[in-house]
Order: C-alpha cells, then structure tokens, then sequence
C-alpha cells in the first residue's frame, strides 16, 4: 500500500471500531492487526477464546486496542448471544468485517456422498455472516453510518472448478450483499465484497500443490481490505478476477473451456495426499497464467 492511501487509511480508522470475524488467524489476524495499529478498536471474532487472547495481548502489546468475544459463527444462538454482548459493550460498529469461512476443494462428482459440505459451508460463509449483518445492521441505520466489508472469492468471478460448495456460498453472500446495498444506500451504509485471490494462510495448508502456486500474503490480503475501507467500493478484485469475471459475461464458453485446462492438469485433493513433488512445467505455466485462482 503506497503511502498516500496508507494515511487515508489511518484517518478512516483512527478512533473507530471494527468487528472482525476468523480474527485468530490468517487474513482476519492480519487485518486485525493493520486496524489497530492505526488507533482502531478492533472486537475480535472466532470460536477459541484461548487463541484469541493470544491475539488479544499481542496487539495491546503494540499499543493497540482488542476486545475479544469467543463464537462458533456455525451456531445461530451464539451469534445472537455474542451479538448482544458485542453491542452493549461499544457505543457503536464502525466496521464490520465477514472475514471467518471454511473452504472444501473437491469435485462435484467427488462429492455425491458428501452433501454435509454443502451444508456446512452453507452454514458458516453464508447463514453465519448473513446472522450477524442482521444483529448490527439496525444500529448503523439509527447512525447513519457503517461499513460492512465481506471477504469473498476470486471463484466467484471464475467459477473455480473443485469449489463448488465454498464458491457457491460465498456467491450467496455476494447476492444478499448487492440486494442490501440497494437497500441501505439512503443510510449512508456502505457494502464492500472482496474478491479475494489465493492467499497463503492455514486455510490453504492442507492442499500440498498450493506450496508452488503464486499466492498473495495475508499482508497484501490486508492491503486489500484496507483500500476497500479508504475507497467504500461496491467490490475489490485483482487484475485477474476482473478480466475472468468480463470473460464469463462475453465468452461463457471461453471462460468454461479455460477453467476446464484447470480443472484436468491439477490432481484432486485425495490424489495428491502425501505428495511435495514440485508442479510439472504445464502446472506451472497454468499457475502463472491465472495467479491466485484456486484449482
């Protein structure tokens, strides 16, 4: 982030306060982290409250401000509840931030048996942050004012092939984000989704080819977020997830047969259990081209 929108950025959180979700680790930490370096309060979301004081003292450590609030965003009774307590302990949410999700790369025609990751995808990407826009968005409209941030997907815009549940989710909560939008606009609410590109965090650990693919780091990821705060766009997107998202509106069938190429050079997650060897040179070429898609 160069050094003009750095200070935007300051200014915009200097004194605010921002709730994020997934904030013990990966992307959420790191935005965490960048939010309250520049004076923001940051209220801390995610399900392990031992992690999470962790995060807690390693902010204030840095002369910064944390409030944590343990929750499993799978559950809607402890989103209610953890809402509350959230609201009764700051005058009001500045920032809110739908970072916490769980992504499952395996095929469709792998996944017969397997509806429960549908479901539970379903649960936490969509239903979870869906639960909490409701709980605080009342309190922005009686101010006025607010900024609801979502993390989504660069799959989104390129139909991801092996992602069909975690894209599909994330497309759901891209759908209720344009509808609310529209909605809230005479509030002076602002709705940000982040199509965000592959990024090197615990997520993405468990797939071995992810090691020798061109990611972003959660640092960049936050530089993203960062510029969505400064700029209040209806999306963020990399150079990539623009162009795959124009190919898909002109060229279906382009977009269809390059993701297809994709789809048939990379090994399905249980082919490639085990396995460090380094991509061929077509894997590699391929990783190049599209940057940050995930396969």
């Amino acid at each position: 982030m160069n050094l003009k929108l750095e200070q935007l950025f300051e200014a915009k959180v200097q004194d605010k306060v921002a709730l994020i979700t997934g904030a013990s680790s990966g992307i959420g930490l790191t935005v965490a982290k960048k939010l309250a370096a520049k004076g923001a309060h940051v209220l801390l979301v995610a399900r392990t409250q031992e992690t999470l004081e962790q995060v807690q003292a390693e902010i204030e450590a840095a002369g910064g401000k944390a409030t944590i609030f343990p929750c499993d965003l799978n559950d809607m009774a402890a989103i209610d509840a953890v809402s509350e307590k959230i609201l009764a302990s700051v005058e009001h949410i500045d920032f809110l931030i739908n970072n916490a999700g769980r992504s499952i790369r395996r095929a469709v025609h792998e996944s017969v048996d397997r509806f429960h990751d549908f479901e539970r995808t379903m649960q936490l990407n969509y239903f979870g942050a869906v639960r909490l826009v409701l709980n605080v968005l009342p309190q922005m409209m009686n101010r006025r004012d607010g900024h609801i941030i979502n993390i989504s997907s660069i799959g989104v815009l390129a139909n991801a092939t092996r992602f069909s549940a975690y894209v599909a989710s994330k497309a759901a909560l891209d759908a209720f984000s344009r509808c609310l939008s529209a909605e809230v606009h005479s509030h002076k609410i602002a709705i940000t989704s982040v199509y965000m590109p592959l990024v090197r965090t615990p997520m993405i650990a468990p797939t071995k080819i992810y090691n020798y693919v061109p990611t972003l780091s959660p640092e960049q990821a936050a530089d993203l977020v960062a510029y969505a705060i400064v700029k209040r766009p209806k999306k963020v997107a990399t150079t990539l997830g623009r162009l795959a998202s124009i190919t898909y509106s002109i060229a279906p069938g382009i977009n269809n047969k390059l993701m297809s190429i994709g789809f048939n050079l990379f090994p399905s997650s249980s082919a490639s259990v085990g396995k460090q060897d380094k991509l061929n040179f077509a894997q590699r070429a391929y990783a190049r081209l599209f940057p940050g898609e995930h396969w």
